[in-house]
Protein backbone atom coordinates (compact mmCIF):
# COMPACT_ATOMS: atom_id res chain seq x y z
CA UNK A 1 0.00 0.00 0.00
CA UNK A 2 1.22 3.50 -0.31
CA UNK A 3 2.15 5.68 1.79
CA UNK A 4 -0.51 8.24 0.91
CA UNK A 5 -3.29 5.53 1.43
CA UNK A 6 -2.39 4.59 5.03
CA UNK A 7 -6.00 5.32 6.32
CA UNK A 8 -7.80 2.75 3.28
CA UNK A 9 -10.26 1.00 5.39
CA UNK A 10 -10.51 3.35 7.95
CA UNK A 11 -14.01 5.45 8.19
CA UNK A 12 -13.68 8.74 10.09
CA UNK A 13 -16.22 11.31 10.80
CA UNK A 14 -15.63 14.95 10.92
CA UNK A 15 -18.26 17.05 12.84
CA UNK A 16 -18.16 20.41 11.73
CA UNK A 17 -17.05 19.28 8.03
CA UNK A 18 -18.44 20.95 5.63
CA UNK A 19 -15.77 24.23 5.33
CA UNK A 20 -12.61 25.18 7.11
CA UNK A 21 -10.96 23.50 9.18
CA UNK A 22 -13.48 20.41 9.14
CA UNK A 23 -13.19 20.33 6.08
CA UNK A 24 -9.88 20.29 5.24
CA UNK A 25 -9.61 18.11 7.79
CA UNK A 26 -11.86 15.80 5.33
CA UNK A 27 -10.10 15.95 2.69
CA UNK A 28 -6.56 15.56 3.92
CA UNK A 29 -8.27 11.96 5.71
CA UNK A 30 -9.95 11.51 2.39
CA UNK A 31 -6.57 11.65 0.61
CA UNK A 32 -5.11 9.39 3.06
CA UNK A 33 -7.68 6.76 1.70
CA UNK A 34 -10.25 6.73 4.58
CA UNK A 35 -13.74 7.01 4.09
CA UNK A 36 -14.68 10.22 5.72
CA UNK A 37 -18.14 11.63 6.87
CA UNK A 38 -18.81 15.22 7.28
CA UNK A 39 -21.52 15.92 9.75
CA UNK A 40 -22.91 19.63 10.00
CA UNK A 41 -26.81 21.06 10.70
CA UNK A 42 -26.82 22.57 6.75
CA UNK A 43 -27.08 19.63 4.68
CA UNK A 44 -26.60 21.58 1.52
CA UNK A 45 -23.01 23.19 2.49
CA UNK A 46 -22.02 19.43 3.60
CA UNK A 47 -23.58 18.41 -0.03
CA UNK A 48 -21.90 21.31 -2.07
CA UNK A 49 -18.49 19.99 -0.21
CA UNK A 50 -18.73 16.42 -0.92
CA UNK A 51 -18.91 16.88 -4.35
CA UNK A 52 -15.94 18.84 -4.63
CA UNK A 53 -14.03 15.06 -3.38
CA UNK A 54 -14.49 11.09 -3.59
CA UNK A 55 -14.45 9.53 -0.27
CA UNK A 56 -16.50 12.32 1.59
CA UNK A 57 -20.24 11.72 2.57
CA UNK A 58 -22.15 14.40 3.85
CA UNK A 59 -24.45 13.65 7.16
CA UNK A 60 -27.08 16.12 8.91
CA UNK A 61 -26.56 15.76 12.35
CA UNK A 62 -26.46 18.40 15.36
CA UNK A 63 -24.07 17.87 18.01
CA UNK A 64 -25.85 19.97 20.40
CA UNK A 65 -29.10 17.59 20.26
CA UNK A 66 -27.74 14.25 21.85
CA UNK A 67 -30.80 12.73 19.79
CA UNK A 68 -29.15 13.79 16.80
CA UNK A 69 -25.90 12.41 17.50
CA UNK A 70 -26.74 9.02 18.60
CA UNK A 71 -28.57 8.71 14.84
CA UNK A 72 -26.78 10.54 13.25
CA UNK A 73 -23.30 8.08 14.18
CA UNK A 74 -25.66 4.79 13.94
CA UNK A 75 -26.28 5.89 10.06
CA UNK A 76 -22.53 6.63 9.29
CA UNK A 77 -22.17 3.06 10.90
CA UNK A 78 -24.41 1.27 8.91
CA UNK A 79 -23.26 3.16 5.91
CA UNK A 80 -19.67 2.60 5.50
CA UNK A 81 -18.44 0.82 9.35
CA UNK A 82 -17.02 1.23 12.35
CA UNK A 83 -15.71 4.66 13.13
CA UNK A 84 -12.24 4.32 13.95
CA UNK A 85 -11.37 8.43 13.50
CA UNK A 86 -13.59 10.99 15.47
CA UNK A 87 -13.15 14.91 14.68
CA UNK A 88 -14.41 16.76 17.29
CA UNK A 89 -14.64 20.21 15.09
CA UNK A 90 -17.98 21.56 15.34
CA UNK A 91 -18.36 24.37 17.34
CA UNK A 92 -19.09 28.46 17.87
CA UNK A 93 -16.95 31.37 18.58
CA UNK A 94 -18.88 34.05 19.72
CA UNK A 95 -17.60 36.87 21.88
CA UNK A 96 -19.44 38.55 24.52
CA UNK A 97 -18.19 39.83 28.04
CA UNK A 98 -18.91 37.98 31.36
CA UNK A 99 -21.09 40.49 32.28
CA UNK A 100 -23.21 40.12 29.19
CA UNK A 101 -23.37 36.46 29.85
CA UNK A 102 -26.75 35.16 30.44
CA UNK A 103 -27.14 31.32 31.44
CA UNK A 104 -28.87 30.98 27.83
CA UNK A 105 -25.50 31.54 26.30
CA UNK A 106 -23.76 30.02 28.54
CA UNK A 107 -25.51 27.01 27.97
CA UNK A 108 -25.14 27.40 23.95
CA UNK A 109 -22.02 27.71 23.73
CA UNK A 110 -21.20 24.92 26.42
CA UNK A 111 -23.59 22.73 24.15
CA UNK A 112 -21.97 22.93 21.14
CA UNK A 113 -18.60 23.59 21.88
CA UNK A 114 -17.86 20.92 24.89
CA UNK A 115 -21.22 18.74 25.01
CA UNK A 116 -21.17 18.41 21.24
CA UNK A 117 -17.34 16.74 21.84
CA UNK A 118 -18.60 14.87 24.63
CA UNK A 119 -21.25 13.15 22.70
CA UNK A 120 -19.71 12.59 19.53
CA UNK A 121 -16.65 10.86 20.91
CA UNK A 122 -18.29 8.70 23.49
CA UNK A 123 -20.84 7.56 20.62
CA UNK A 124 -17.80 6.62 18.81
CA UNK A 125 -16.05 4.82 21.38
CA UNK A 126 -17.23 1.38 21.05
CA UNK A 127 -16.32 1.34 17.27
CA UNK A 128 -12.84 2.12 18.30
CA UNK A 129 -13.13 -1.01 20.57
CA UNK A 130 -14.31 -3.31 17.66
CA UNK A 131 -11.69 -2.06 15.24
CA UNK A 132 -8.91 -2.90 17.86
CA UNK A 133 -7.59 1.17 17.03
CA UNK A 134 -9.08 4.51 17.22
CA UNK A 135 -8.27 7.92 17.04
CA UNK A 136 -10.05 10.97 18.67
CA UNK A 137 -9.04 14.55 18.10
CA UNK A 138 -10.61 17.95 19.55
CA UNK A 139 -10.51 20.94 17.33
CA UNK A 140 -9.96 23.54 20.73
CA UNK A 141 -8.41 27.01 20.37
CA UNK A 142 -5.05 28.43 22.11
CA UNK A 143 -8.06 30.09 23.68
CA UNK A 144 -8.15 26.61 25.50
CA UNK A 145 -4.62 27.43 27.03
CA UNK A 146 -5.14 30.79 27.82
CA UNK A 147 -7.79 33.24 28.62
CA UNK A 148 -9.29 35.00 25.48
CA UNK A 149 -10.20 38.55 26.55
CA UNK A 150 -14.28 39.46 26.33
CA UNK A 151 -15.20 35.52 25.89
CA UNK A 152 -15.62 33.85 28.91
CA UNK A 153 -17.44 31.31 27.87
CA UNK A 154 -15.35 30.42 24.78
CA UNK A 155 -12.76 30.19 26.84
CA UNK A 156 -14.21 27.41 29.15
CA UNK A 157 -15.56 25.68 26.84
CA UNK A 158 -12.06 25.62 25.02
CA UNK A 159 -10.23 24.55 28.24
CA UNK A 160 -12.98 22.15 28.66
CA UNK A 161 -12.89 20.05 25.55
CA UNK A 162 -8.63 19.65 26.44
CA UNK A 163 -9.35 18.53 29.68
CA UNK A 164 -11.92 15.59 28.03
CA UNK A 165 -9.44 14.45 25.93
CA UNK A 166 -6.50 14.20 28.63
CA UNK A 167 -9.16 12.28 30.47
CA UNK A 168 -10.12 9.93 27.62
CA UNK A 169 -6.32 9.69 27.06
CA UNK A 170 -5.71 8.25 30.95
CA UNK A 171 -8.40 6.08 31.07
CA UNK A 172 -7.41 4.11 27.61
CA UNK A 173 -3.92 4.81 28.10
CA UNK A 174 -3.41 0.97 27.17
CA UNK A 175 -5.56 0.83 24.21
CA UNK A 176 -4.42 1.09 20.57
CA UNK A 177 -6.19 4.83 20.73
CA UNK A 178 -5.62 7.79 20.76
CA UNK A 179 -7.15 11.18 22.34
CA UNK A 180 -5.36 14.80 21.43
CA UNK A 181 -6.19 18.39 21.16
CA UNK A 182 -5.65 20.42 18.42
CA UNK A 183 -5.46 24.44 19.41
CA UNK A 184 -5.05 26.94 16.45
CA UNK A 185 -4.75 30.29 16.62
CA UNK A 186 -6.99 32.76 14.45
CA UNK A 187 -7.70 30.08 11.31
CA UNK A 188 -8.46 31.51 8.20
CA UNK A 189 -11.90 30.42 7.80
CA UNK A 190 -15.55 31.86 8.01
CA UNK A 191 -15.82 32.27 11.42
CA UNK A 192 -13.17 34.66 11.15
CA UNK A 193 -14.69 36.11 8.21
CA UNK A 194 -18.02 36.69 10.86
CA UNK A 195 -15.95 37.95 13.94
CA UNK A 196 -14.08 40.72 12.21
CA UNK A 197 -17.61 41.97 10.95
CA UNK A 198 -18.77 41.16 15.04
CA UNK A 199 -15.76 42.97 16.36
CA UNK A 200 -15.82 45.97 14.21
CA UNK A 201 -19.18 46.92 15.03
CA UNK A 202 -18.92 46.37 19.03
CA UNK A 203 -15.33 48.46 18.58
CA UNK A 204 -16.43 51.21 16.48
CA UNK A 205 -13.30 50.11 13.72
CA UNK A 206 -13.07 49.50 10.26
CA UNK A 207 -12.93 45.92 9.37
CA UNK A 208 -9.90 45.88 7.98
CA UNK A 209 -8.58 47.20 11.71
CA UNK A 210 -10.60 44.61 13.26
CA UNK A 211 -9.12 41.83 11.35
CA UNK A 212 -5.51 43.18 11.37
CA UNK A 213 -6.04 42.80 15.54
CA UNK A 214 -6.63 38.83 14.86
CA UNK A 215 -3.59 38.45 12.78
CA UNK A 216 -1.31 40.64 15.24
CA UNK A 217 -2.67 37.74 18.16
CA UNK A 218 -0.82 35.29 15.77
CA UNK A 219 2.81 35.24 17.05
CA UNK A 220 4.00 35.24 12.78
CA UNK A 221 1.54 37.75 12.44
CA UNK A 222 -0.61 36.04 9.91
CA UNK A 223 -3.53 34.05 9.95
CA UNK A 224 -3.10 30.01 9.79
CA UNK A 225 -4.34 28.28 6.62
CA UNK A 226 -7.31 25.59 7.47
CA UNK A 227 -4.44 23.27 5.78
CA UNK A 228 -1.81 23.54 8.58
CA UNK A 229 -4.16 22.34 11.04
CA UNK A 230 -5.41 19.27 9.04
CA UNK A 231 -1.91 18.56 8.37
CA UNK A 232 -1.65 18.18 12.63
CA UNK A 233 -4.97 16.13 12.07
CA UNK A 234 -3.35 13.96 9.53
CA UNK A 235 -0.41 13.15 11.65
CA UNK A 236 -1.92 12.26 14.46
CA UNK A 237 -3.88 9.90 12.29
CA UNK A 238 -0.50 8.57 11.03
CA UNK A 239 1.76 5.84 11.60
CA UNK A 240 4.38 6.62 14.05
CA UNK A 241 2.01 8.95 15.51
CA UNK A 242 0.91 5.91 18.24
CA UNK A 243 2.60 7.57 21.29
CA UNK A 244 1.03 10.66 21.15
CA UNK A 245 -1.34 11.32 23.41
CA UNK A 246 -3.44 13.39 26.06
CA UNK A 247 -1.52 16.65 24.29
CA UNK A 248 -2.25 19.74 23.04
CA UNK A 249 -0.76 20.80 19.89
CA UNK A 250 -0.33 24.33 19.57
CA UNK A 251 -0.47 26.10 15.89
CA UNK A 252 -0.47 29.60 16.64
CA UNK A 253 2.89 30.85 14.79
CA UNK A 254 4.84 30.80 17.86
CA UNK A 255 5.04 30.26 21.73
CA UNK A 256 2.26 31.38 23.98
Amino acid sequence: MEQTQFLQGRHALITGGGTGIGLAIAQALASAGAQVTITGRRLDVLESAAQAQDNLYPLAMDVAEPDSVLQGIEAARTARGPISICVANAGIAEGRSIAKTDLAFWRKVMAINLDGAFLTLQACLPDMKSCGWGRGIAISSIAGLRGLKGAAAYTASKHGMIGLVRGLAVDYVEAPFTFNAICPGYVDTPIVTRNTTSIAERAGISEEAARNLMIKTNAHKRLIEPEEVAASALWLCSPGAESINGQCIEIAGGQI
